[in-house]
Order: C-alpha cells, then sequence, then structure tokens
C-alpha cells in the first residue's frame, strides 16, 4: 500500500506574483507533528493565534506556480477566498488522507465522490 503524502491543487482565484503573474496550481504536503508544534513558539502566533494559519500553510505547501520559495509572506498576500480554500484542503487531505468527499445529487439520490483538489478550475 503506498501512502499519499502530496496532493495537488488549484486556488479558485489564484495568487498574483510580484510581476504580476497569476500562480493558480500547487503542492500541499501531509503536516508532520513538528509542522504543527513549531509555529506555536513563533512571537507572531503568541501575539495573534490566527497567524498560526499562515506559518502552517507556508510550511506544508511545498510548490505554487512558478514560484521559487512560499513562505508567510507569500500566504500572507492570498485573497481571502485562496486562504479559506487551502484551509479547508489542509484539514481534509490531514484529516481524511484525501481530498475527494462524498455527496449525493439532491435530486436523484444518486451518490458519487468530488476531488476538491480541482474546486478552482
Amino acid at each position: 500500500m503506498n501512502l499519499q503524502t502530496e496532493f495537488e491543487f488549484t486556488l479558485p482565484r489564484g495568487y498574483v506574483d510580484g510581476e504580476g503573474n497569476l500562480q493558480r496550481q500547487g503542492t500541499m504536503r501531509l503536516a508532520t507533528a513538528m509542522d504543527e508544534i513549531v509555529p506555536l513558539r513563533d512571537p507572531r502566533v503568541k501575539a495573534n493565534q490566527a497567524y498560526l494559519a499562515i506559518i502552517l500553510l507556508a510550511r506544508v505547501i511545498t510548490q505554487m506556480g512558478s514560484l521559487k520559495d512560499v513562505n508567510t509572506g507569500v500566504i500572507e498576500k492570498l485573497f481571502s477566498a485562496d486562504f479559506n480554500y487551502l484551509q479547508d484542503f489542509y484539514r481534509r487531505i490531514n484529516e481524511n488522507g484525501s481530498a475527494k468527499v462524498s455527496t449525493s445529487c439532491p435530486e436523484c439520490s444518486h451518490s458519487f465522490e468530488v476531488d476538491l483538489s480541482y474546486l478552482g478550475e
């Protein structure tokens, strides 16, 4: 059995880099215990607990478009819709081990899975 540890995503809006390029595609890896512990020592988190999500996302997003480095500065500049999408994506892959959710058609009740990694497309 192979454990999937990296998941591709597509941002709903996209990150506009310093040169005006839109970056929408990315990859997020599963978080480790250390990923969740280290930010708690950061003074920015001690001053504002909400900053925890910014540091955590910067640690687990391994690639975003053509950016060489995904850091807290990048995460801080995300549009709110993209930030919320990434927080939800983080929760889903780390709790469920998948970016897929089960749902059903409200009209015919047919059950199927939706892959949230392509939500923004």
